[in-house]
């Protein structure tokens, strides 16, 4: 066995980055689904804050740091505003991609489009709204390398 496994071995575990987008992998499991086989919506949820914490890892904004108060303070994310699109559902051993793409920065702001396919079937579109805080639940506008890191650049 080989105990010197990186993140680098398993790269479906971050997913990957096409142009802006990122996009993680996801299976269906019985877990995720409702008494009728499909999938339950707050299942989608799980699969789209995943998308957004590995596509913030990819570029080097890691939870941990946030916490951790090397930005000036302890930072987080919350989530303040989604609007979701249950277009089409989705079944156990499905496998889907979840779409990323953080389309601005501003203050305290984060808005990011997401959507969850299937092969070329959109099945759930969100816009979301997260927001960046400090430890005590306040808001807090992010620091200028973090807008750069989670903008690419």
């Amino acid at each position: 066995m080989n105990d010197k496994k990186t993140e680098a071995n398993w790269p479906d575990l971050t997913g990957r980055i096409e142009g802006n987008e990122h996009i993680l992998p996801v299976r269906v499991y019985y877990e995720d689904t409702d008494f009728s086989g499909v999938v339950y919506h707050a299942a989608y949820l799980k699969f789209m804050e995943r998308g957004r914490t590995e596509l913030l890892r990819m570029r080097g904004v890691h939870h941990h740091e946030l916490d951790s108060g090397m930005h000036g303070e302890r930072l987080a994310f919350a989530v303040r505003h989604m609007d979701i699109d249950f277009l089409k559902p989705a079944r156990i051993d499905d496998v889907l991609e979840v779409h990323t793409d953080i389309s601005e920065v501003k203050g305290v702001r984060m808005f990011i489009s997401q959507r969850v396919m299937r092969g070329d079937e959109v099945l759930i579109k969100a816009s979301v709204t997260a927001v960046a805080i400090s430890a005590d639940g306040k808001p807090r506008r992010l620091p200028k390398d973090l807008v750069a890191q989670m903008n690419g650049e």
